[in-house]
């Protein structure tokens, strides 16, 4: 095991306050396993982060610092670079408010600034509501939006992995029609080549990639639409060429399976839904009996930026914000893969 010094240090946002972002955060920094792999140090509220480790019943000891440099990290021991732009007054958990938005904005904001000027070796992100976002006057669709911006990045796409489950994104954070419109042969063909290089980072020396059709069918020779045709294969064909194994356009509703059993390492989708709905289908599992999600696995990982950045996979979970209840799996896996691509 390496030494603790030589571990990649993390930045973890925490997230809206109001939301669940705060106890996943403190319930992953409570497994010493984690400190094998990283220093983890969380962006946010030390106050905020208190009363989280309070109403989930956990033994930590809580380190508000002002620099990173203030961490100890070591198990038992909540390393946090406190902000203190959100007093414990105007925390309302389960609520959507614009003083949340803001305060988490600021983490994002802070946490991205870390990692350019070099302080920090890779970042993680708590979830946010982003009607709370807008609500402060930030007017982003999303995390991934905000980095594109804040890093100078205009060629970026999200990735969403469980285990050997990875699906990457041509458009996101769009209406379906607009989706449409953005499968462009360069753009699938920059989205193809990004997994490509995060699939070589993730030691798999020769990926293979298959890339979804948008069309049902592909669009049956145009039938149902003449985008496969003409956008998605050039783009494939251009990727073969540039020596990538990538095969496409491939009928959605097979396509996953083929990848799930073993003869892809990722699927590039065309939009949002395509790739959300089974990435959670496979991460996600619901107990009606119990009413608790007894499996909350994945992680969005925002490919193509000068820094590393990694997320949970899941939303603020307003519901059940602030009772104790929130399950840490993503975040965890969050962590670990920001680790691996750290180091």
């Amino acid at each position: 095991m390496k030494q603790i010094s030589k571990l990649p240090l993390l930045g973890i946002t925490m997230g809206d306050p109001g939301g669940i972002g705060p106890e996943v955060c403190a319930k992953a920094l409570s497994d010493a396993k984690i400190y094998r792999v990283c220093r983890p140090m969380i962006v946010g509220d030390g106050a905020v982060m208190a009363n989280a480790i309070k109403f989930s019943n956990l033994k930590l000891t809580l380190n508000a610092c002002s620099q990173v440099t203030g961490g100890r990290f070591m198990p038992g021991t909540l390393d946090v670079l406190d902000l203190m732009n959100l007093p414990m007054t105007d925390l309302q958990h389960q609520t959507v408010t614009g003083a949340q938005g803001r305060a988490a904005f600021e983490y994002i904001d802070r946490v991205i600034a870390l990692a350019m000027a070099g302080e920090i070796d890779g970042t993680v992100t708590g979830p946010i509501n982003k009607a709370a976002i807008n609500a402060a006057g930030f007017h982003y669709a999303g995390h991934t939006e905000i980095y594109g911006e804040k890093t100078g990045t205009t060629d970026y796409a999200m990735m969403l992995v469980d285990g050997n489950f990875r699906v990457t994104h041509v458009s996101t954070h769009v209406s379906l029609r607009e989706a449409c419109d953005r499968v462009k042969k360069a753009r699938v063909l920059k989205v193809i080549q990004l997994t490509h290089n995060t699939l070589k980072e993730l030691d798999i020396h020769t990926p293979r990639i298959a890339v979804a059709g948008l069309n049902p069918h592909c669009g049956e020779g145009g039938l149902f639409g003449d985008e496969d045709d003409t956008e998605i294969t050039p783009a494939v064909e251009a990727g073969r060429s540039a020596g990538m194994r990538v095969e496409g356009p491939l009928p959605a509703d097979t396509v996953f399976s083929k990848m799930r059993g073993g003869m892809y390492d990722a699927v590039v989708v065309m939009y949002h839904d395509q790739g959300h709905i089974p990435a959670k289908l496979v991460g996600f599992q619901y107990d009606d009996v119990t009413g608790t999600w007894g499996q909350m696995a994945g992680v969005n990982v925002t490919i193509g930026l000068p820094i590393v950045r990694t997320s949970v996979d899941h939303g603020t979970a307003f519901d059940k914000a602030g009772e104790g209840r929130a399950n840490p799996q993503s975040m965890v896996e969050a962590i670990k893969m920001a680790a691996k691509l750290s180091s």
